[in-house]
């Protein structure tokens, strides 16, 4: 059915020339020559299906929301009435308009005075004739499609279907997006993780040469200290504590460079690890320095302190079990000798000082004794007191005597006629007596060239007590340089082997599984650190 096409009027802004904005005039007609025909009328329910079609579609597209802020500017800017960002989108399509063209979103803030150019105010023909509008876009009325060509289809669309074929495609590119993805990560790790740990434990199997190890244990210990001893050294007696020091002394000789230099001068040890049977990654060059060898030293030398215990366990890593056990027996006997020398000067200089306070008092006794011999051999009296005992006693008996011809001198003279012979006689004994008994007493105080008896007596006295007294000295200074000696058995360190070393008969390393995994560990804590880092680097420069 032919109807009477009806005109559409377009609003078109113009400007003049001041700035201001004209009328919208209407859009010219089609003109006779051109008939129009109107298509038929959809119902309103066929109409509101399409578009929701329409905008459901578009919201498939994924559009970001400046995206759908610009359309809803370049709608407004049009003067379309829309409910929704997607359904400015849909109207702008619909009219013929990209809301995503560069001079689209342009002509948002294009000025609205005149293009240089034109000839005239935006809106009227520049110099050419040709009208320009202010999208750059003629928006004319179209001709409308013959009749039956513009019919509403038969087939219904259908929403769910075509949400759930873009769902698929959606997640078939999420699927291929992920497999990309995880080819990608696979083939890094394979690169940086993979490969590597494979020539690791590719060396450790086919290449690396046997090693073996020799296990030893030793304690270092004390004499027990003496029972009467207080504070803190009795309360830490006979506990590790009270070696401690020793111990960690004894594990840093064996861990320096001056082990090193006796095992090596007394064993060879830089021989032994540059032999050409050991592989070239674990074998010392010929010509290797110094640091190189402390180095393979302190890697094949492995010395730990357990400090609850007290023990020093001790492994010596060597191509050959014989190598082994002799670098470990020679390594013991180099501790027992630090040993012997961390309580050496100690003990020297505690019996030092009570030696000599010994040979100083023997020595004054000794001269003690020289000089009471002399005075002896001067005074020809061997003792002093001996003799002036005898004298005294000879003036008691002398005198005892006397007092009894006294008493019988006085007997005779009581009666009336006394015998005078008997009386005289009696006198006459009586002094005697008294004259020997004076010559005795001033034999004692008398005076010769060799001195009065008991200045003599006096001298040999002193000599003797002096002599006396040098020996009790002595006899002091001998207990204590004995316990002098007792208290530096007591500082006396002793080593104390609790497991020998004995040559192993199998290889101890290297071991490969656990070396292998560790390796693996290794590079793969490696490339994770480098791809965080990485990923943090490129959110911080992308941000």
């Amino acid at each position: 059915m032919t109807t009477k096409p009806k005109a559409k009027k377009f609003r078109i802004r113009r400007d003049n020339p001041m700035g201001q904005n004209a009328d919208a005039q209407p859009a010219t007609p089609q003109t006779a020559e051109q008939p129009v025909t109107a298509a038929p009328k959809a119902s309103q329910g066929q109409v509101s299906t399409a578009a929701e079609n329409a905008i459901d579609a578009i919201r498939r597209e994924g559009l970001t929301g400046r995206q759908l802020r610009m359309a809803r500017r370049v709608a407004q800017k049009q003067g379309f009435a829309v409910t929704s960002d997607f359904d400015a989108v849909a109207q702008l399509r619909a009219a013929g308009i990209d809301p995503f063209q560069r001079n689209t979103i342009l002509e948002l803030v294009a000025p609205e005075s005149g293009v240089p150019g034109t000839g005239g105010p935006a809106g009227q023909p520049g110099a050419g004739g040709a009208p320009t509008q202010e999208l750059g876009r003629i928006q004319l009325p179209q001709t409308v499609p013959e009749q039956g060509a513009n019919l509403p289809s038969t087939d219904r669309a259908d929403p769910a279907k075509d949400r759930t074929s873009a769902i698929m495609k959606i997640q078939r590119d999420i699927a291929k997006r992920r497999r990309r993805k995880l080819a990608l990560l696979l083939t890094r790790l394979s690169f940086f993780v993979f490969l590597p740990t494979l020539l690791v434990g590719y060396y450790f199997v086919a290449m690396a040469t046997p090693m073996f190890a020799t296990n030893s244990e030793f304690v270092i210990q004390q004499a027990e200290p003496a029972s009467a001893a207080g504070g803190l050294g009795g309360m830490f007696a006979g506990t590790s504590m009270a070696t401690q020091q020793d111990s960690i002394t004894v594990q840093s000789y064996l861990a320096s460079r001056a082990a090193l230099v006796r095992l090596n001068e007394d064993h060879g040890f830089q021989e032994h690890f540059s032999d050409p049977s050991i592989d070239s990654i674990q074998r010392l060059a010929p010509d290797a320095s110094n640091e190189d060898v402390f180095s393979v030293y302190k890697k094949r030398v492995k010395i730990s302190y357990d400090p609850t215990e007290g023990i020093l366990r001790m492994e010596v890593i060597a191509a050959t079990p014989e190598a082994s056990q002799k670098f470990s027996e020679a390594l013991i006997d180099y501790a027992e000798e630090q040993v012997d020398q961390l309580t050496r000067r100690l003990r020297e200089d505690q019996m030092a000082g009570a030696r000599a306070s010994y040979e100083s008092s023997e020595f004054r006794r000794s001269e003690a004794l020289a000089e009471w011999l002399q005075i002896q051999e001067e005074t020809q009296i061997l003792d002093p007191v001996s003799e002036s005992g005898a004298i005294i006693g000879q003036v008691s008996a002398l005198e005892s005597q006397r007092q009894q011809l006294q008493l019988n001198l006085a007997a005779k003279l009581g009666v009336a006629r006394p015998n005078q012979a008997q009386v005289d006689g009696l006198r006459a004994q009586i002094s005697s007596l008294d004259t020997l008994i004076s010559e005795l007493r001033g034999q004692m105080t008398a005076v010769s060239s060799n001195g009065s008896i008991a200045s003599r007596n006096t001298e040999l006295r002193l000599a003797e007590e002096n002599y006396t007294f040098q020996t009790v000295l002595v006899q002091q200074a001998l207990a204590q340089m004995e316990a002098a000696q007792i208290e530096a058995n007591r500082q006396v360190r002793y080593l104390s082997l609790g497991v020998e070393p004995v040559a192993p008969d199998e290889a101890t390393y290297p071991r490969a599984f656990e070396n292998t995994v560790l390796a693996f560990l290794i590079f793969a804590g490696i490339y994770l650190m480098i791809s965080l880092t990485s990923s943090i680097l490129r959110e911080q420069v992308t941000a």
